[in-house]
C-alpha cells in the first residue's frame, strides 16, 4: 500500500525526524558503522528553520559509540545537509568554528587523563547532500585521515594519539541521488527513506512510499512512522510547502541572476578587448610620435588618431557608467526581493561592502 509520508531532504521534516533520539541514534549507528549508545544533541545557533535558499542545514551531537571489540569512544559529530549545490567555504567555516569551540577540549579522552593538556575529542563530519560529487559512483564515501612514514608506510604504534586526533578528522559523504535502488546494506536500507525518485510530483515536500519496504526492520520502520507522523501534519504540510515555494522562487531568482552574471561577464570580456585595443593603438601612436618629431606633415594625422582615440575612450567610459549603473539596479532589485547582500556578493564575485554600497546609491 502507498503511503504518503515527509520528505526528509526539506529541513523541516529532517528537524522534526532528527528530534526523535531513538531515529537520531540508530542513523548514526549505520553511518558510523557502530553502536551509539548516548547522543546529545548540542548547543548550535547556526540551524536554519526558516532557511536562506542556499542554506546549510546542520546539527551537532556528542555521543558514545561501542565498536565490535566493545570500545568505547566519545566522538563530535557535525552533521550538515544541503539540497542545493553550496559554496565548499560554507562548509570549511563551519569545521573551522568547531575546531575553534573551546568546549570541545577536554582533559580526559574516554573518560582517562591524558597529560597536563587539554585535547580535542575526535572529530567525525557527515555531509548529506541532495547533489552529485564530481563523478564519483559510490553514494555513501569515508575519508579518513592516513598516518605515514616519509616512505609512504603506514604508521600504527602509538596510535591513536590525543594530539594527532586533535588535528585531524574523518568525513562521511552521502550522496542522496545515487541512493536510488541501493539496499546492499543496513545503511542503505536506512538511508533509502531519502531517494527522491519517490517524490510526489505535485508536492514536492512529500513522498510516496511502500509501506511493506518497512514492515521487516524496525530501525527502518520507526523513521518510516516518524516521517508518516509529519507528513500528516496539517502544520507540517502547510510549513513544508511554504518551504517549497520558498525554493521555487530561489531557483527562479538564481537562473535571472546567473543569466545577468553571464551578460556582466560578456560586457568585461568585451571591455578587456577594447582595452587590449586601445593598447596596442597606444603603442602604434608611440611608434608613430618618433617619425613625427622629423616630419611636422604628420602631425595632423598623429592628432585625428588621438582624437579618435579620445572618441573610443569616451565610448568606453559611457560603456563602463551603463555597466555600472545596470549592476546597481540589478543589486538594488535583488535586495528588494530579500536576496541577503551576501548571496549577492557571492555570486557576483564583489565584495560585501561594495554591495551595500551601491544598493545605497
Amino acid at each position: 500500500m502507498t503511503t504518503t509520508i515527509a520528505n526528509p531532504i526539506y529541513d523541516l521534516a529532517f528537524k522534526y525526524l532528527m528530534e526523535d533520539e531513538r531515529v537520531v541514534k540508530i542513523l548514526l549507528s549505520a553511518l558510523l558503522r557502530k553502536q551509539v549508545t548516548h547522543v546529545t544533541t548540542r548547543r548550535n545557533e547556526l540551524i536554519n528553520v526558516e532557511r536562506d535558499p542556499v542554506s546549510v542545514f546542520r546539527l551537532d551531537y556528542r555521543a558514545v559509540t561501542v565498536d565490535a571489540q566493545g570500545h568505547e569512544e566519545h566522538v563530535l559529530i557535525e552533521l550538515q545537509k544541503t539540497d542545493l549545490p553550496s559554496d565548499l567555504l560554507r562548509f570549511r567555516q563551519y569545521i573551522g568554528t568547531q575546531y575553534r569551540d573551546e568546549e570541545n577540549m577536554v582533559s580526559t579522552v574516554d573518560g582517562s587523563p591524558v597529560d597536563n593538556r587539554k585535547h580535542a575529542l575526535p572529530m567525525i563530519a557527515i555531509y548529506l547532500l541532495g547533489h552529485r560529487v564530481g563523478s564519483i559512483e559510490e553514494p555513501v564515501l569515508y575519508v579518513t585521515p592516513k598516518a605515514e612514514n616519509y616512505d609512504g608506510e603506514p604508521v600504527s604504534q602509538g596510535l591513536p594519539d590525543p594530539f594527532v586526533d586533535s588535528l585531524t578528522h574523518s568525513s562521511i559523504i552521502v550522496q542522496i541521488p545515487l541512493l536510488h535502488g541501493r539496499l546492499r546494506n543496513h545503511l542503505e536500507r536506512i538511508l533509502n527513506i531519502f531517494d527522491q525518485t519517490r517524490k510526489d510530483t505535485a508536492q514536492g515536500y512529500l513522498l510516496n512510499i511502500d509501506e511493506a519496504e518497512y514492515s521487516g526492520d524496525e530501525d527502518q520502520r520507526l523513521i518510516f512512522h516518524r516521517l508518516l507522523t509529519a507528513g500528516a501534519s496539517k502544520e507540517m504540510r502547510e510549513r513544508m510547502e511554504m518551504e517549497e515555494l520558498l525554493f521555487r522562487d530561489y531557483d527562479e531568482r538564481g537562473v535571472e541572476l546567473l543569466k545577468q552574471r553571464k551578460r556582466l561577464q560578456e560586457n568585461e570580456k568585451q571591455l578587456k578587448e577594447k582595452d587590449t585595443q586601445l593598447q596596442e593603438k597606444d603603442t602604434q601612436l608611440q611608434e608613430k610620435d618618433s617619425l613625427l618629431q622629423a616630419k611636422d606633415s604628420l602631425l595632423q594625422a598623429k592628432d585625428s588618431q588621438l582624437q579618435a582615440k579620445d572618441s573610443q575612450l569616451q565610448a568606453k567610459d559611457s560603456q563602463l557608467q551603463e555597466q555600472g549603473e545596470q549592476l546597481r539596479q540589478t543589486i538594488q532589485l535583488l535586495m528588494q526581493a530579500s536576496v541577503s547582500p551576501d548571496l549577492i556578493a557571492e555570486r557576483l564575485n564583489m565584495s560585501i561592502e561594495a554591495v551595500k554600497r551601491m544598493a545605497e546609491d
